[in-house]
C-alpha cells in the first residue's frame, strides 16, 4: 500500500468519523455542517480513481487543463445539483424520517457491495483496466469530425443508433455557438459517465433533509477537488492508487454514514 493511498484512506476515515460525531442531530448549524462535510468525504471516496476521474486526467494531457478541469467541473457540478434538488423533492411525498432511514440502508448496501469488491480484489489491483477502457473511448472520439459537422449544421452521420448518442449530438448543436467542441465533449463524457453513478445516488439520498443545500454545496466542493487533482496529476495518481485499500476503506466510510443516518432517525422521532 503506497503513501498517497495511505493519505488519502486516513484523511476519509477521520473525516467520517468528525462528520459523524459533529452533532446528534441537536443543533441546525451542526446538522449542516455535517451535510456539507460529509458530501465532501462521500464524493472523494467515491471519484477518486472513477471514470470521471479518468477522462478528466487523460484528456488534460492532451488538451488545456483549464478546458478540461471547466467543462468537467461545471458538468459534475450540474448533476450534482439536479441529484440535489431530486433528492430533496422525495420529501414532498415521503417523511424525513423515512428518507433518512432508507438512506441509511442503502449506504449500508454501499458498504457492504463495497467490502466484497474489496475483499475480492488482488492487493496489487489497480486501475489499468478502467484507464484503458477510458482511453480506447477517447480514441474513438474524431474530434475535428464532430467540430466539421456541428458547423455544416448537421449532425454527425451513423451515431444516433441508441438515446445517449443521440442526447450527445444535441448537446453539441446546441452548445456549439458558445463553446468550443473539445470542451462540450469533455462536458458530456463527464455527464454521462455520472449519470446513475453510486455518488449520484448517494447525493440523492443526503439531499432528502432540510440541508440539501449544505449537501449540494459539499458534494460540487468535493468534486471541484477531485477534477483539480486530476487534471494536475491525475494519471500519476491513478497508477498509484492501491484500489484495493480505496474499495475497503470506501466501504468503512459508507457503514459510518448508514449508521449515522439510521442513529439520527431516533431524534427526529423524538422530535416529532
Amino acid at each position: 500500500m503506497n503513501k498517497f493511498t495511505n493519505i488519502f484512506l486516513i484523511v476519509s476515515l477521520l473525516l467520517s468519523i468528525v462528520s459523524a460525531t459533529a452533532t446528534d442531530g441537536s443543533t441546525e448549524d451542526a446538522s449542516a455542517s455535517k451535510s456539507f462535510i460529509m458530501a465532501i468525504v462521500m464524493i472523494g471516496i467515491s471519484e477518486i480513481g472513477d471514470k470521471t476521474f479518468l477522462i478528466a486526467a487523460l484528456m488534460a494531457m492532451r488538451s488545456s487543463r483549464w478546458v478540461v478541469f471547466s467543462a468537467a467541473a461545471s458538468s459534475l457540478a450540474i448533476m450534482t445539483i439536479l441529484s440535489g434538488l431530486a433528492g430533496r423533492s422525495f420529501v414532498a411525498i415521503i417523511p424525513v424520517h423515512l428518507t433518512h432511514f432508507l438512506a441509511g440502508v442503502l449506504f449500508l448496501v454501499f458498504g457492504y457491495k463495497l467490502f466484497k469488491e474489496g475483499l475480492a480484489m488482488s492487493k496489487d489491483a489497480g486501475v489499468d483496466e478502467e484507464m484503458a477502457e477510458v482511453e480506447e473511448e477517447l480514441a474513438s472520439k474524431d474530434i475535428n469530425k464532430k467540430m466539421e459537422d456541428v458547423e455544416a449544421g448537421g449532425s454527425p452521420q451513423g451515431s444516433g443508433n441508441n438515446l445517449l448518442e443521440k442526447l450527445q449530438n444535441k448537446l453539441y448543436e446546441l452548445s456549439s455557438y458558445v463553446f468550443s467542441p473539445l470542451w462540450i465533449q469533455i462536458f458530456v463524457m463527464n455527464f454521462l459517465a455520472e449519470f446513475g453513478d453510486r455518488s449520484q445516488i448517494s447525493i440523492i439520498a443526503m439531499a432528502s433533509d432540510n440541508n440539501y443545500w449544505f449537501t449540494i454545496f459539499g458534494g460540487c466542493i468535493g468534486h471541484f477537488i477531485c477534477t483539480a487533482l486530476a487534471v494536475i496529476g491525475g494519471k500519476m495518481l491513478a497508477t498509484k492508487i492501491s484500489m484495493r485499500t480505496m474499495t475497503l476503506g470506501g466501504s468503512i466510510s459508507f457503514f459510518v454514514f448508514g449508521l449515522l443516518y439510521i442513529y439520527d432517525v431516533r431524534y427526529m422521532s423524538e422530535e416529532r
